[in-house]
């Protein structure tokens, strides 16, 4: 009794091509898995690190992201913006709002969320502090909106993104970084706004990925075999016996 194999060129061919395309897939998911794991390690290092100052932030760069800094400086109050946004009990807006340090460098600080009765200034005097306030707060980077992002409503003040950009340049104002300064739980006199909403959540499904993608490789190797062996060019004989497939 011996083997015999007798693999048709093209389907072959193509049949190799198609397998490596699904192994680099998977492989490539697994590199992501990493650089994602990486990625969350790093946040949460950052998260737990003492304040940064302003200048220390900008030179950190992109590993400022996450960061906890601290400054120092006063509201603008009358420039106040608001973006749309949904936390745990529901729709609310963050209150976004100029901050100008001592040294005259401004940057826009996210402090915190308010119902949509509280959208008016007027109906939370008590937390639009007056005078030299001490902030500490979460760098993060701004957003651009996408497709399907809603049209903003300067004239309401209202975003649906955390565009940085376009929100200072509404007000004429110009921001020592593109970012926002998310202040932390810290409470507000009168309570509102809210701190202490800084999201870290990162979508990690590559491992799952990385699995479709090797299994695919291994079905794709398990049609061919079988079609070979229905076509008769797959399988073990005797001597002088017919093909007997596998």
């Amino acid at each position: 009794m011996r083997f015999f194999f007798r693999p048709l060129p093209a389907f072959t061919v193509a049949t190799l091509v198609l397998l490596a395309a699904l192994i680099a897939l998977g492989t490539w998911q697994v590199q992501r898995l990493h650089w994602k794991l990486g990625l969350i390690a790093a946040v949460n290092r950052n998260l737990t690190l003492p304040p940064v100052s302003l200048d220390t932030a900008l030179a950190l760069g992109k590993n400022a992201e996450y960061r906890r800094v601290a400054l120092t400086g006063r509201f603008d109050h009358g420039k106040e913006a608001y973006v749309y946004g949904v936390v745990e009990g529901g729709p609310a807006y963050h209150v976004v709002t100029p901050l100008t340090l001592e040294d005259g460098r401004t940057l826009l600080v996210d402090r915190g969320i308010v119902p949509e009765k509280l959208l008016d200034p007027s109906r939370r005097r008590a937390g639009q502090v007056q005078g030299t306030v001490h902030v500490v707060g979460v760098w993060r980077s701004g957003s651009v909106p996408g497709l399907f992002t809603p049209i903003p409503q300067p004239a309401r003040r209202l975003w649906f993104v955390r565009d940085v950009a376009a929100i200072a340049a509404a007000d004429q104002i110009r921001i020592a970084a593109p970012v926002l300064v998310e202040a932390d739980a810290t409470p507000n006199p009168g309570g509102w706004p809210q701190g202490g909403h800084t999201v870290v959540s990162f979508r990690n499904e590559h491992l799952q990925y990385a699995v479709t993608w090797y299994l695919l490789a291994v079905a794709l190797i398990g049609v061919y075999v079988a079609f070979h062996v229905q076509k008769g060019r797959l399988g073990t004989r005797s001597r002088g016996d017919a093909v007997k497939p596998l």
